[in-house]
């Protein structure tokens, strides 16, 4: 279902709110919110899946029985705190980035965001609009551009080879930004939607942050090597007092904790064993995937298809 004719090309969340709510209603799509999956399994007798959830309104244990079995909970299913040295020593808040609301409770104090990702570079954005003092940890190479960048080079990769594009949008970009490796921002040597192809990572889009720090306003940091009881050692030396650490480091695939054959299918980091284009359909017995690709929104849509027609074909 395409969105309206009058929809802008950056839908707000508002419109893809409703968006979602036509979809459902034109397609009689029933949702049942509130619940969490604890378990499931295949019964080889029946052949079919069993879906073992709780219902986290009414707190009773709910069971559902299909053929088919279609996981979509993708490979950001829960927060990853990475195991630094000391951080359970530290005194002050920690938290990951799925739990941030916004930056009013941290005006006047000294946060440091660990991470330079969509989230991270969004929550130190908006914790230097609430008067925090922000400090960001940018440990590997990355590619900050404009939303219109991206819908730019988009567009153009449907016409032009991923490198010609990727010369395009970096080039823009340093017309853009200028130098920020003098801020401690360095590009990876790949341009953004080739590295996006190969890692899975995506550009992050700038919403304000990097004004932000080249005026000084939120500052660049190295890795961490360190945490102690109120301040934290950087990989240059040096060292800071904070207050709270959020971490924005990404989030990992919680699949085989539920499901009971997933070993069988699914490595050691909750991804399908099988490689990309195959990742979609795993075995004979009904078993789905999608958005396990890492080639975002066009490898969902290429999964939904092919799940779509496999069941289709299985039942006709």
């Amino acid at each position: 279902m395409p969105y309206p004719d009058d929809a802008p090309t950056f839908v707000p969340k508002s419109g893809f709110v409703s968006y979602l709510d036509e979809y459902v209603t034109k397609f009689n799509i029933q949702p049942h919110y509130h619940r969490s999956v604890e378990a499931t399994s295949y019964d080889k007798n029946e052949g079919k899946w069993r879906v073992e959830a709780k219902n986290s309104t009414s707190n009773l244990k709910e069971t559902y029985v299909g053929r088919f079995l279609v996981i979509a909970t993708g490979v950001n299913s829960e927060g990853i705190i990475p195991n630094v040295p000391g951080l359970e020593n530290f005194h002050g808040e920690v938290l990951h980035s799925s739990n941030y609301r916004d930056g009013k409770k941290y005006e006047g104090k000294d946060v440091l965001v660990v991470g330079s990702g969509n989230s991270g570079m969004e929550i130190a954005f908006d914790l230097s609009n609430w008067g925090a003092k922000t400090r960001l940890v940018v440990r590997s190479p990355v590619h900050v551009v404009t939303k219109n960048l991206v819908y730019l080079g988009m567009v153009l990769l449907k016409y032009l080879p991923c490198k010609i594009v990727d010369s395009i949008v970096v080039l823009l970009s340093k017309i853009r930004y200028g130098d920020t490796s003098k801020f401690g921002i360095h590009r990876p040597s790949l341009g953004p939607f080739m590295f996006k192809r190969i890692t899975g990572k995506t550009p992050t889009i700038d919403v304000g942050t990097l004004d932000r720090i080249k005026v000084g306003d939120i500052k660049v940091l190295p890795g961490i090597k360190k945490i102690f009881e109120k301040k934290v050692l950087f990989e240059n030396g040096k060292t800071k007092r904070f207050d709270s650490i959020i971490f924005a480091t990404g989030y990992r695939s919680t699949v085989r904790k539920w499901l009971k054959e997933g070993d069988e299918f699914f490595d050691e980091d909750g991804l399908p064993k099988p490689n990309f284009p195959d990742q979609w359909k795993l075995g004979q017995s009904g078993l789905y995937c999608a958005g396990f690709s890492n080639m975002g929104l066009f490898g969902i849509s290429n999964d939904a298809k092919k799940i779509a027609n496999d069941i289709h074909f299985a039942l006709n």
